[in-house]
């Protein structure tokens, strides 16, 4: 076929045919199958092919028409440009040769799997997205649940219009990419049945720290769309790399995420997919247990290894997975490379450690939640709740929404830092305020309720994954200090160390080990409760405090479970 290449024809190479996203689908396809590691079949249309659609309706000089003198800082006039752009394309005819291409591959599709009109996901893939320095993440639109030609043949239209949504024109605009350089494929992939099991994002490098030695594992119930666009707070998982691979089960922390709604399959006309209600039974209980962790943080090793020897160099990947429940396997289906801390030591000829530090000694904290990297910032609050609130944003100002859409890129840029009620260290916010270099806090639950607009607050993610929001602007002080060429000291340097939390981070110093863990700080800072308290509670005796730890240990079948295995983590992570 012309317009069409299937996941057995594509390899990493072929990004600028296909894009970044399905050309690692087919490389995974092709040459991890037989590693062990799951990807569902599919096909991708070609740069060509949304060429042709361009020509054929004759769109090119009407969008660059539309687009000239564009200013991506006045984000309604973004906002409007943008539309009409998607709006041409959407209201263009699709080429015959095209449209017929794509029925006959997803008849073959269908083939393959033994069933008519199965199920597939259409998902946009830009032709210069998933770079090693760029993201793109969340840029183009994604469709799930869609079966038979008619509807397949609509949502690939909606794909090659999304190359123009306006997170996309301003992405583009500020890192100088040409909008006609850039092409989009759509890949159409057999959907997974994660709507009635779990689904998630994982990174073969720790995000915040910067550890190659780690896999965070992020999941949540049903379809993957809500961690990505950070609707969720989700379950979060850290593996040790190096004990996996000697065939241990190395798991180094359990988080339970609220995971307050999950996606699931639509039987309303015209509707694929809808958000509801977990049930309370499973926002308490782990989304994936510990074997499934495992296959995941293995998977990751197997997917960085083979893209690292594909790179000629280390290259830390961003992978997406589905659990299927209909047969029980999980499935990776997506992987780009991590584009924050792989990039770090490239744009810095030495290697720097930047430290920012609370001064103030007199501080309030107004709300807690999960720390996205390690900066501090301050600013005045403004709330926003919805896109026709971003033109009143001012530079500077602290953006507190109850979850950052990609559609908010253009007002992030604004921001100071950034705090959400929802979100996970892996959602889609979370990826591009690193890539931007601000400080976020997400996963608060209630700061839309808590803050006001024009308060002055302090943004802290300095002090380790606990990220805290303080009342008022306090005094910080940033101290960047050159480690590349520091001399060892004769004296062996050991570090003393009491929070789990802030052990990644402190890891990057340079020393020799650790010289003291104690095990109350532990206890205080990661387990929070007494053990006192929990062999009561163990024993039904009454405890004081009882509601608050009752919510601290309901993941877990009971309080000396709990004990043993946060205890394990605690140290195991220091």
């Amino acid at each position: 076929m012309k317009y069409i290449r299937f996941f057995k024809e594509l390899s990493n190479k072929d990004v600028p045919i296909v894009g970044g996203k399905n050309a690692s689908l087919g490389e995974m396809y092709q040459n991890l199958s037989q590693k062990g590691v799951r990807v569902p079949n599919g096909f991708a249309t070609t740069s060509d092919a949304y060429r042709v659609l361009l020509k054929s309706n004759n769109l090119e000089e009407e969008i660059k028409n539309i687009l000239n003198g564009l200013d991506i800082k006045d984000v309604d006039e973004l906002k409007k440009r943008a539309k009409a752009v998607r709006e041409l394309i959407l209201g263009a005819k699709m080429p015959q040769e095209l449209e017929e291409e794509i029925e006959k591959a997803y008849k073959e599709l269908c083939e393959f799997y033994g069933k008519e009109n199965i199920s597939v996901a259409v998902r946009s893939s830009a032709t210069a997205e998933d770079l090693p320095e760029a993201s793109f993440a969340g840029q183009q639109e994604t469709f799930l649940n869609i079966s038979g030609k008619d509807e397949l043949i609509r949502s690939a239209k909606k794909c090659f219009a999304s190359l123009f949504t306006d997170r996309a024109v301003s992405y583009r605009a500020s890192r100088g990419f040409d909008h006609f350089q850039v092409a989009l494929s759509v890949g159409i992939q057999k959907m997974v049945r994660s709507d009635k099991a779990s689904s998630g994002i994982m990174f073969s490098i720790d995000t915040d720290s910067g550890s190659p030695e780690l896999v965070l594992v992020t999941s949540t119930l049903g379809l993957g769309e809500n961690i990505v666009g950070g609707k969720v707070n989700p379950d979060e998982f850290i593996v040790f790399k190096p004990t996996l691979k000697q065939g241990l089960k190395p798991i180094l922390k359990r988080q339970l995420g609220s995971k307050s709604i999950k996606m699931i399959y639509s039987d309303e006309s015209g509707v694929f997919t809808k958000n509801i209600q977990t049930p309370q039974n499973e926002r308490d209980s782990f989304s994936i247990n510990d074997d499934e962790i495992v296959k995941l943080a293995k998977y990751a090793v197997v997917i960085e290894e083979h893209y690292s020897n594909l790179a000629g160099e280390y290259r830390p990947m961003d992978m997406e997975w589905a659990k299927d429940a209909q047969d029980g396997e999980i499935y990776i289906v997506q992987a780009r490379p991590e584009t924050v801390q792989s990039q770090k030591l490239k744009k810095e000829k030495t290697h720097f450690l930047t430290n920012y530090r609370l001064l103030s000694k007199e501080k309030n904290i107004l709300l807690l939640g999960t720390a996205v990297g390690e900066r501090i910032a301050s600013g005045k609050v403004h709330i926003i709740n919805s896109s026709e609130e971003f033109h009143d944003f001012k530079e500077g100002e602290i953006l507190v929404s109850d979850n950052t859409d990609p559609d908010w890129e253009p007002v992030m840029k604004k921001a100071s830092a950034i705090i959400t009620n929802s979100g996970g260290r892996t959602c889609h916010a979370a990826i591009v305020a690193r890539e931007m270099g601000i400080a976020a806090i997400v996963g608060t639950k209630n700061a839309t309720k808590k803050l006001k607009n024009g308060m002055e607050v302090t943004v802290s993610c300095a002090e380790g994954e606990e990220g805290r929001v303080y009342d008022g602007a306090l005094e910080y002080d940033i101290e960047k200090i050159d480690i590349e060429n520091l001399k060892e000291t004769k004296t062996k340097l050991y570090l003393n160390i009491g929070n789990p939390l802030q052990a990644f981070h402190i890891a990057q110093l340079p020393n020799h080990g650790v010289g003291l863990a104690r095990m109350e700080f532990i206890v205080n800072n990661y387990i929070k409760a007494h053990p006192l308290a929990l062999v009561d509670l163990y024993n039904n005796n009454e405890i004081n405090e009882k509601e608050s730890i009752t919510q601290r240990i309901k993941a877990y079948k009971n309080p000396k479970e709990f004990f043993v295995n946060k205890l394990s983590e605690g140290i195991g992570m220091i």
